[in-house]
């Protein structure tokens, strides 16, 4: 392989005097460490060393953002695909179920059955997008270990009576209509 200096040399773009002049500089160099017992730290090298060492880090955050971008896009899609798959029919009824979202109170037109089941905690609303949808417990659970941000209604079937509750006497019926 030939050296740099050799290449150099045959292109013209040094003589033989400047390599002659490099090579004592460089030999000096080491004798004087030889002697010194220290070395002679290369600016140059230091600081490629270093511009590596922060691409390289760059590359890594990046890598993690990416990363994290295509998880919460996987997240997503399976949410997506379980609302799709287990969604319950509201039913063509003419009750007004009214529930908060985004602290709007939305309105969805149910059937009875569908009410019922709403009130019992068996259906639980997810709006996902722009869409309300109905789907069972089981998958608003699944839903919610994911993004809990989704899941919009949540009737509890075992009510908690708080022992301090001023107003644990009233009792407030599930089908009020507010």
């Amino acid at each position: 392989m030939v050296s740099l200096q050799e290449q150099l040399l045959k292109a013209g773009l040094v003589d033989k005097n400047k390599v002659k002049v490099a090579n004592q500089e460089k030999t000096k160099q080491k004798k004087i460490e030889r002697r010194t017992g220290v070395q002679s730290v290369d600016e140059v090298r230091v600081a490629a060393l270093e511009a590596q060492r922060k691409n390289a880090e760059r590359a890594r955050e990046l890598n993690a953002q990416r990363d994290a971008a295509a998880n919460q896009k996987a997240i997503m899609a399976q949410i997506a695909q379980m609302v799709q798959k287990n969604r319950q029919s509201a039913g063509a009824g003419d009750i007004a179920y009214n529930f908060t979202h985004n602290n709007k109170i939305e309105r969805l037109y149910v059937s009875a059955a569908v009410q019922a089941h709403l009130i019992a905690g068996r259906l639980v609303i997810v709006c996902l997008g722009s869409a309300t949808e109905l789907v069972p417990r089981i998958i608003a659970d699944k839903i919610s270990e994911r993004d809990p941000s989704l899941v919009v209604r949540v009737n509890k079937t075992g009510v908690e009576i708080d022992e301090d509750d001023p107003y644990a006497a009233f009792q407030i019926p599930d089908d009020l209509m507010w």
